[in-house]
C-alpha cells in the first residue's frame, strides 16, 4: 500500500538559545523534536523518488503558546544542507480583504510557496501536515490538457486515497502567488491531496508521516496511470464502486 516514512533522526540538534514558549504534542514534545521530524521529512523525499534539490517544501502544523502557526522549510536552500535552525516559524492569522502578511520567526525567508501552506492550514484545521513536490511523474501528467481539465480519474481504487473518486489538478499560476494559493484550496476542498498544472502535487495529513505516505501513493498512481495511458485508454472503476472504497477508507486512514 504505502512505503512507511524512514525513521527520525538519531542527531541532536545544534546548541541554541531557547525556543519560545510552545504548545508541544505526543507526536512532537517539544519545538525541537517537531523541527528534527521536519526536516527529516523533507530529505526524505530525494531518496522516495519525489523531489530534487531544493524543489518542493514541507511544513507542520505548530502551536507557540495560544499561537496557530506553521513551521515551513526555507527558500531555495537544498534539504542536504538545511538545518533545524534553518526552518521557519510562521504564525497563522486572518488574510483577508488585503490583511497584512505574517511575519516570519527566522533567520532565512520562508519557503515560496509558504501562502499555499499557510493558507490550507487556516481552513482545513484537520490538516496537521502538508508535503508539496516536483515528483516526476505527477508533473509529467500534471502537463497534459487531459489531466488538467479531468485529473487522474478512477482507473485504480487507490485514487480514493486523496479523498474522492478521481485527484483533482489545480490550474496553473505563477508560484508563490496568492493565485496559486485560492487554485490549490479549491482543488482540495474534500480531498488530501491534488496535481499542481505545469508545476508537481501536494499531500496532506494528519502527520508527517501520513502526508509523505500519501505523496508516495500519488506518484505511484500517476505513474501507473501514465503506463496505463502508452497503452491504450484505461478502465475505470463506476462511481458507486469507488463510493464503497471511499466509506471503507474512512475508517482506515489516519
Amino acid at each position: 500500500m504505502m512505503n512507511p516514512l524512514p525513521p527520525a533522526s538519531d542527531a541532536a540538534p545544534p546548541a541554541r538559545a531557547p525556543r519560545d514558549a510552545v504548545t508541544g504534542s505526543l507526536e512532537h514534545p517539544t519545538e525541537d523534536a517537531a523541527r528534527v521530524a521536519l526536516l527529516d521529512t523533507a530529505g526524505a523525499m530525494a531518496g522516495l523518488g519525489l523531489n530534487h534539490g531544493s524543489a518542493g517544501n514541507v511544513s507542520l502544523r505548530w502551536h507557540r503558546g495560544g499561537s496557530d502557526g506553521l513551521l515551513v522549510t526555507p527558500s531555495a536552500l537544498p534539504y542536504e544542507r538545511c538545518t533545524v535552525d534553518d526552518l521557519v516559524w510562521m504564525p497563522i492569522v486572518p488574510r483577508a480583504g488585503g490583511a497584512a502578511d505574517p511575519v516570519p520567526d527566522g533567520h532565512r525567508r520562508p519557503s515560496s510557496e509558504w501562502r499555499f501552506h499557510h493558507d490550507l492550514y487556516a481552513v482545513r484545521p484537520e490538516v496537521q501536515a502538508i508535503v508539496h513536490a516536483h515528483a516526476p511523474h505527477c508533473t509529467a501528467l500534471a502537463c497534459l490538457p487531459a489531466v488538467q481539465q479531468a485529473g487522474i480519474p478512477a482507473f485504480h481504487y487507490m485514487v480514493a486515497a486523496a479523498g474522492g473518486r478521481d485527484v483533482r489538478c489545480a490550474p496553473y499560476a505563477t508560484f508563490g502567488t496568492q493565485a496559486l494559493s485560492d487554485h490549490v484550496l479549491a482543488a482540495l476542498e474534500g480531498r488530501r491531496a491534488c496535481l499542481l498544472a505545469h508545476h508537481g502535487m501536494i499531500a496532506v495529513g494528519a502527520s508527517l508521516e501520513a502526508a509523505l505516505a500519501l505523496a508516495v501513493e500519488l506518484e505511484w498512481l500517476a505513474r501507473t496511470y501514465g503506463l496505463a495511458l502508452g497503452l491504450g485508454e484505461p478502465a475505470c472503476l463506476p462511481a458507486d464502486e469507488m463510493d464503497r472504497v471511499l466509506a471503507k477508507f474512512a475508517d482506515y486512514r489516519p
